[in-house]
């Protein structure tokens, strides 16, 4: 019989739970950023194992902050945690313990792994020593697997430790699927990923993207779409003198979009302002985000 069955991915914010994602699909389908809180909504990616299907759910990281759309972004990750058959926290391993301790308080009993993650980044020793204080805690995980995506380190044995906790099943989705995301949400976040590769501070936070159309051709995706923001000042920063900053995003996400769906695209991009928009209920539920 085969297994399947969801897995959220769970941590604080910016601990590498997309890149973690997308390693283990082995393609790049959710964005990725230095920044921390780029991931807004739940996105499932579906890998194959052997015969068994593992569908990892990516999730906004646990954080409190008061405005809406922070506020939807935790309740994403705790719907992931209640709805999944398994957690996977994720622990960069330089991280103090008082993240897990904060997850643990938000998880319950839910049934989880630790993957003890970035270990390529700190000593053997100061690995030891981080595992150890994780053990203080075994009663409350089943297991913990160190990994590395850069070096790919440990990558297969915790998809195998997975599976050993997932119901017996037939298959959830189509086994050639990489993903049961809509294309143009896709898009739509590898536009928000370049915005936030190519635009300093604190505006990438205070941004969104609609698409607003695809046409698509045999040879090309004609694909328009509007970058949100809560400011005038903030409209002239994106578009850029003599618009060199919109064309770079609109150039930078075009090629993650080819390198996805394999053939060219054309990317039409617009500059809308929406004044607090993060903080207004009936815009963010415009937007998708509804609880």
């Amino acid at each position: 019989m085969t297994k399947a069955g969801f897995i959220a991915l769970v941590g604080r914010p910016n601990a590498g739970k997309s890149t973690l994602l997308n390693a283990l699909l082995g393609e790049k389908i959710a964005m990725v950023s230095q920044k921390a809180n780029a991931t807004r909504r739940r996105l499932n990616a579906i890998v194959m194992h052997g015969e068994d299907q593992l569908i990892f759910v990516d999730t906004p990281g646990l954080h409190e902050k008061e405005r809406k759309l922070n506020q939807f972004m935790l309740e994403e990750a705790l719907k992931a945690i209640g709805d999944c058959d398994l957690i996977v926290y994720l622990a960069p391993a330089a991280d103090s313990v008082k993240h897990y301790k904060r997850f643990l308080e938000l998880a319950g009993g839910k049934k989880h792994l630790i993957a003890l993650s970035k270990i390529d980044q700190i000593s053997q020793g100061e690995l030891l020593a981080r595992i150890s204080e994780y053990n203080a805690f075994s009663e409350r995980f089943e297991a913990l697997i160190p990994v590395s995506v850069t070096k790919h380190t440990g990558l297969e044995q915790l998809k195998d430790v997975i599976t050993r906790f997932l119901p017996e099943s037939p298959y959830l989705f189509d086994p050639e699927d990489l993903t049961n995301e809509k294309l143009r949400d896709i898009f739509r976040e590898f536009i928000r990923e370049s915005i936030f590769e190519n635009i300093s501070d604190e505006i990438p936070y205070g941004t969104d993207v609609v698409i607003d159309k695809i046409d698509e051709a045999d040879d090309i995706d004609h694909i328009r779409a509007t970058i949100i923001v809560e400011k005038e000042s903030q409209k002239g920063i994106m578009i850029g003198k003599g618009g060199a900053t919109i064309k770079r995003i609109g150039k930078h996400a075009r090629q993650k979009i080819e390198s996805l769906s394999g053939h060219r695209a054309y990317l039409d991009l617009f500059v809308s302002v929406k004044p607090n928009w993060t903080n207004d209920k009936k815009m963010l539920e415009d937007l998708g985000y509804q609880t």
